[in-house]
């Protein structure tokens, strides 16, 4: 496979590009043919039994070359890179029209302006021992309480005067002594390809090397609400296909859950890829 450099006229100055945050990983079983739908067909994927991984990756930016801004990458599938794999995004939504912009135009990613909605609801928690219920009838009772939290995240897409739910994402915290611990300091690198879009009809690879403090988590509920979407007329069908797919993935079952807290993700320039005699591709690639 030969590597070509990219130019990079980003708004965003120079690469690497440093983002400070928080996050959540969360790896999903996805059908390997709702994957297909997305991922370029020169490629095979990362498979079995009629599943590849997939999922989300939801982060909260403090700090970014464009500033405060939350963003959704919905992860389609794996596909192979001998000897490793890469991740391929099936969308990106952003509430930030910078990061959009560059997502697209720099780094090759299906990216969209999207409203994140926040509902934090705090729920006590009652715990009682087997006596309690005597206890409180007598007025003695010593049951103890301890916090829990919910966060719902409500995603809606926007593209002029269309809007479209994407889906709800709901995450819980226990108020516990243990959260106060955030995990082991880790560095890890994601490598992605990206491309084939109409801003970006390159095939492009790059790396996002995490430096951060995680720990499991409880998954996140993903619900799909109800329907409010308000679309224009003239909005293909394709593009409705290609929303509901992406909520396909987002409700597919999850397996594991990750905190990614004290995040600094630096994301390397993206390089392009073309095609070598010695790299076997399902199909010959066609403009």
């Amino acid at each position: 496979m030969e590597v070509a450099e990219t130019k990079c006229s980003s708004g965003y100055g120079k690469p690497p590009w440093i983002f400070k945050g928080s996050a959540l990983y969360q790896l999903h079983l996805v059908k390997s043919e709702t994957a297909r739908a997305f991922i370029p067909k020169e490629f095979r994927l990362v498979e079995a039994f009629g599943y590849t991984l997939g999922g989300f990756f939801l982060a909260s930016y403090e700090d970014s070359p464009a500033g405060v801004f939350d963003e959704l990458v919905v992860i389609a599938g794996t596909v192979w890179n001998p000897p490793t794999s890469c991740a391929w995004a099936a969308r990106v939504l952003v509430n930030s029209g910078d990061a959009c912009d560059h997502g697209r135009k720099e780094v090759g990613l299906p990216s969209q302006v999207a409203k994140f909605s926040k509902k934090i609801t705090a729920i006590p928690r009652q715990r009682k021992s087997k006596f309690s219920g005597f206890l409180d009838k007598i007025g003695l009772g010593t049951a103890s309480f301890s916090s829990k939290s919910c966060m719902d995240v409500l995603v809606t897409e926007t593209n002029g005067r269309s809007t479209t739910d994407i889906c709800n994402i709901n995450l819980t915290a226990v108020g516990m002594k243990f959260d106060k611990w955030k995990g082991p300091a880790i560095k890890m690198s994601l490598p992605s390809f990206s491309g084939r879009t109409e801003y970006n009809p390159s095939l492009l690879k790059y790396s996002c090397n995490i430096e951060c403090r995680v720990r499991a988590v409880r998954a996140a509920k993903v619900s799909r609400p109800s329907l409010t979407s308000k679309q224009d007329a003239e909005e293909s069908l394709s593009e409705h296909e290609r929303q509901n797919l992406t909520i396909s993935v987002m409700l597919s079952k999850p397996i594991l859950a990750l905190e990614f807290s004290c995040l600094k993700m630096q994301v390397e320039a993206p390089v392009v890829v073309s095609q070598h005699p010695t790299i076997r591709f399902a199909t010959t690639v066609t403009d």
